[in-house]
C-alpha cells in the first residue's frame, strides 16, 4: 500500500434500503418491511475491522453514507459505524462526514440525532420544489416538507447540500429559473443539479418515459450555469455547484482518483500499492450487490467482497481521464504521477490532443489538462478521442 499518509483517503458506507423505490432510480436500493439492525451493525463492524487490518495506517479524510436512504438507519447503527471507523483509523481533525437524506418530515426529526452521532454534512435529495414534479418522480415528500427540511438543516449543519433534477416533462425555462432561485434562497452554498435520464431497469424505462429533447436540454443546462454562476456557485464538477470552500471533499476524492474503501452491498473501492519499476498499481474492489448475499458472505467467509483485481494501466488511465475531466480543475499532472508513477502526456494521443486544444475543447499546460465550457458537454467523446 502507498505510504503517503497525507494523501486523501475516504470510506464509503452503503445503506441499501429505502422506504420506496423511485421510478427513475437505478441505484442499489431495496424496500424491506423489517430490518435487523443488530445484524447489520455486526456486519459493518466486521468489514471495518477486516479492512483496517490492511489500511489502518491511512488517515481518513472523509466518510460518506450513501444509499438507498442512510437517514433511515437507526441512530445507534450510524453512531456505531462512525465510532468504529474512528477507533480503527487515524481520522483527520477536519474529517468530512456526509449523510444522504430525504427531506420528509419524519427524517428531518432525526437531523439533530445524526449530528450528535458525528455527521457534519447533509446531502438532501429534494429533487424538485414542485409538487407536480415530485409526484411524477415518485417522491414521498411534498415541496413544503422539502422547504421545512432545508430550514431545519440550516439550523443544525454548517454544511448541507441540495439535489435537484431538470429535464422533467412539462418543465419550462421560466419554471426552472424560479425553482433554482427558490433553491438558492434555501441552500446558498452547494447545489447538485442532474438531468433526468431514463436508465435501463427502471420503471421509467419500462414505461418508455421520453427524455427531454436535446434543444431544451441544452437551454436548461446553460440557464443553470448562468443562474448559479451569478449566485457565486460555479460548477466545480459537471453537475455540482458550490461556493468556493464548500465543495464536497468526498466526491472530489473520487473524481481525483484517490483511494477509498466501499463498505456495504454493491459498494466499490480503490486501493493503490507500489509495484515494480517505480510504478503504482490500483486494485478495484467490489462488494456483493445483493444485501442478503453480502450478509451471508460475511457470516460464512468473513468478508463481503465479491471480487478484487488489479486494474490494467489502460483501465486506470481511462478512469483518471474520464473522472478528472469532469472536474473544473481538470487532471492534475503531479497527482497523476503520484497515483501511477507515470507521466500523463506520455500516454495521450498527441495529434488528438493538439486538435482538441485548437478546437477550443481542451486547455493543456505543463500542470493541468482540463475541459473548456464547450468541451464539458462533450466529455465522453473527448475522452474517447484522447485515449483510443
Amino acid at each position: 500500500m502507498t505510504s503517503n499518509y497525507n494523501a486523501p483517503f475516504g470510506i464509503y458506507i452503503h445503506w441499501p434500503f429505502c422506504a420506496s423505490k423511485c421510478p427513475y432510480c437505478d441505484f442499489n436500493s431495496h424496500v424491506r418491511e423489517k430490518i435487523n439492525h443488530d445484524v447489520w451493525r455486526q456486519a459493518f463492524r466486521a468489514e471495518i475491522e477486516r479492512y483496517a487490518a490492511e489500511t489502518g495506517h491511512r488517515r481518513v479524510t472523509s466518510i460518506f453514507f450513501g444509499g438507498g436512504t442512510p437517514s433511515l438507519m437507526e441512530p445507534e447503527t450510524l453512531a456505531d459505524i462512525i465510532e468504529n471507523i474512528k477507533n480503527y483509523w487515524p481520522v483527520a481533525q477536519n474529517v468530512e462526514v456526509t449523510m444522504e437524506a430525504n427531506p420528509s418530515s419524519a427524517e428531518a426529526k432525526n437531523f439533530e440525532t445524526c449530528r450528535s452521532a458525528g455527521v457534519n454534512r447533509l446531502s438532501l435529495g429534494v429533487q424538485s420544489l414542485s409538487d407536480d414534479s415530485l409526484k411524477f418522480l415518485g417522491r414521498r415528500h411534498s415541496a413544503l416538507e422539502a422547504i421545512d427540511a432545508l430550514e431545519t438543516a440550516a439550523q443544525i449543519f454548517k454544511l448541507f447540500s441540495i439535489d435537484l433534477m431538470y429535464g422533467l416533462p412539462g418543465q419550462t425555462l421560466e419554471g426552472w429559473d424560479n425553482e433554482l432561485n427558490n433553491a438558492l434562497n434555501l441552500c446558498e452554498n452547494h447545489i447538485s443539479v442532474y438531468q433526468l435520464t431514463i436508465e435501463p431497469g427502471t420503471v421509467f424505462y419500462r414505461e418508455k418515459v421520453p427524455e427531454v429533447n436535446e434543444g431544451l436540454s441544452n437551454q436548461l443546462y446553460r440557464r443553470t450555469q448562468e443562474i448559479l454562476n451569478l449566485a457565486g456557485l460555479p460548477a466545480y464538477e459537471i453537475s455540482n455547484h458550490a461556493r468556493p470552500g464548500y465543495e464536497c471533499a468526498h466526491n472530489l476524492l473520487y473524481w481525483r482518483g484517490e483511494d477509498y474503501l466501499g463498505l456495504g452491498p454493491g459498494a466499490h473501492g480503490r486501493l493503490t500499492k507500489k509495484s515494480g519499476g517505480g510504478f503504482f498499481e490500483t486494485e478495484a474492489i467490489q462488494e456483493f450487490r445483493n444485501p442478503d448475499k453480502w450478509l451471508d458472505s460475511i457470516r460464512t467467509d468473513g468478508e463481503g467482497t465479491q471480487k478484487r483485481y488489479t486494474l490494467a494501466f489502460q483501465e486506470r488511465l481511462e478512469e483518471l481521464i474520464l473522472f478528472g475531466l469532469r472536474v473544473s480543475e481538470g487532471v492534475d499532472v503531479e497527482r497523476f504521477y503520484r497515483l501511477t508513477g507515470r507521466r500523463l502526456f506520455d500516454h495521450l494521443k498527441e495529434e488528438k490532443l493538439d486538435m482538441l486544444v485548437k478546437g477550443g475543447f481542451l486547455i493543456g499546460s505543463c500542470s493541468k489538462l482540463r475541459l473548456t465550457e464547450s468541451g464539458l458537454r462533450r466529455l465522453n467523446s473527448i475522452a474517447r478521442a484522447l485515449l483510443v
